[in-house]
């Protein structure tokens, strides 16, 4: 069944406010605890030579790997790595903090380092990190009975009751507290260099439909018909048989960056000049052996961090609200949204070869992990699915190396290979740009995910070459990124 969140502020008094971070910091520490436990456990089960000989013999077959995974998992079960033994873990550690935090919560603690745990076990993860001071901002129940509980506006939890805001003349507000509660949690979020805190309460079932209070109209209306979305690190094309878009993602967060540029240079000099002695004559860190390197800390330069954090704060919300409202518009076109499978983690790699240009000077190993931080196309295909999923689609990815979006000509059927610079497609004097043309033919994806309908092609190319020629007039005389190339 889906779930669906609404953040709601708290009214908390000064004394609320410091039990809250004392409770945040507890559980930080639990955390740490536990990482310290289980890494100890986890380094003793890879060092067996059973195991290791267990994971070299996959052959990433599901069939004949399954006797394999279930010797591998009853030696993770016998060295207490699994959920179930870090629920376990974490019960001896709350009981010494019980009148701060609750058995659930402590669970939800030790289910989130399990989460970490899997990614390694199972995915590409690498390590399982410790949580610095300040970082752990939310705590979560496991359901609306014990633990933290949402009960006549107020939120209860271990002996602390405090007000929720909450605004009934807003439709959707008022919808969704008819709706039933899953569980409760608490967020403190850094805002203009103070600590605000908030309630997520997470939901049972689909999201209430937001309504224009103008006008009484339904807000955003899932459309009927073929979306197909061309993204890029940076750019979105998007085709459907209503309109053709080619838009740049999150374009309202790049000042931000120019202004996280300045303030890291400045907390750089900073940093230098109050610890001289912790650099080279060159300019690098002097490297202290075993001994921890410590940091004085000037007013100056705490200040700045605390701008930094800010900047860090407003980039990320207004980026998750950018990619709502996208979100939104896309699903307006059509219900079946069409896109190829990206590798973005593997773009953020740095190339491995080093190479030279043709004036013999050795390449940039940088790709687009600069890009994809700011722009983060992944969330926004993420939120699209999540959208999708409330009317019962999701999501569609095509085969990338199969299908060719980028190569194929639906004219001759042929595929050409083309250069990251050339940003344009020239079909006998016909012009189309590169991004929205590809955008077009996974828009019209056959039904075996690799290849294009041809037929369709044909039957729909007439009105996207109008719609293509209205966006470029559009774009025309616009600052653009030099990937669109109009």
């Amino acid at each position: 069944m889906a779930n669906f969140v609404v953040e709601f502020p708290l009214r908390t008094e000064k004394y609320q406010e410091d039990i809250l971070n004392k409770r945040f910091e507890i559980s930080r520490q639990i955390y740490n605890s536990l990482v310290n436990v289980t890494q100890k456990r986890y380094k003793e089960m890879i060092k067996t030579k059973k195991y290791r000989d267990l994971m070299s013999s996959l052959t990433g077959n599901k069939k004949t790997d399954k006797e394999i995974w279930k010797q591998i998992n009853d030696i993770r079960k016998q060295y207490g790595m699994s959920e179930y033994s870090f629920h376990k873990d974490v019960k001896k550690m709350q009981k010494h903090f019980k009148d701060n935090i609750d058995s659930l919560t402590a669970r939800k603690i030790a289910a989130a380092l399990w989460k970490s745990y899997e990614k390694i076990l199972y995915g590409n993860g690498k390590k399982v990190y410790y949580k610095k001071y300040g970082t752990l901002d939310s705590l979560e129940g496991k359901s609306n009975g014990s633990g933290i509980r949402f009960k006549d506006d107020m939120i209860f939890w271990n002996g602390m009751e405090i007000p929720v805001v909450i605004d009934y003349s807003n439709y959707y507000e008022y919808q969704a507290m008819q709706c039933q509660i899953c569980y409760n949690r608490i967020v403190r979020k850094y805002v203009r260099n103070k600590y605000k805190y908030y309630v997520q309460i997470i939901f049972k079932g689909n999201p209430p439909v937001k309504v224009n209070a103008d006008t009484g109209e339904i807000k955003h209306c899932v459309g009927n018909g073929d979306v197909g979305l061309d993204i890029g690190t940076r750019t979105i094309a998007i085709a459907s048989q209503s309109d053709v878009k080619l838009l740049e993602l999150a374009d309202r967060i790049q000042n931000i960056e120019n202004q996280k540029r300045r303030i890291l240079r400045r907390m750089d000099r900073s940093i230098r000049s109050t610890n001289p002695d912790n650099y080279n004559e060159d300019g690098t860190i002097k490297k202290q052996g075993n001994k921890k390197v410590i940091w004085k800390k000037s007013n100056h330069y705490i200040k700045h961090q605390n701008e930094l954090k800010e900047l860090y704060r407003k980039q990320a919300a207004i980026r998750k609200y950018q990619h709502e409202c996208l979100a939104n518009y896309i699903i307006s076109f059509g219900n079946k949204v069409y896109v190829e499978k990206m590798n973005f983690s593997g773009l953020q790699k740095r190339a491995k070869k080093t190479e030279k240009n043709d004036k013999g000077r050795f390449k940039r190993k940088k790709r687009f992990g600069k890009s994809l931080a700011n722009k983060a196309p992944s969330m926004l295909l993420t939120i699209i699915n999540r959208k999708l999923g409330y009317y019962g689609e999701q999501l569609i990815k095509i085969d990338t190396s199969e299908a060719k979006a980028s190569q194929f000509n639906h004219f001759d059927g042929t595929y050409t290979k083309k250069s990251l610079s050339q940003r344009w497609n020239n079909f006998d004097g016909v012009k189309i740009q590169r991004d929205l043309y590809s955008a077009f033919l996974i828009m019209n994806i056959a039904d075996d995910l690799k290849s294009f309908d041809i037929d369709k092609c044909n039957d729909r190319f007439e009105n996207f070459y109008r719609l293509h020629n209205l966006e470029v007039e559009r774009l025309i005389g616009k600052k653009n990124l030099s990937s669109i190339s109009i």
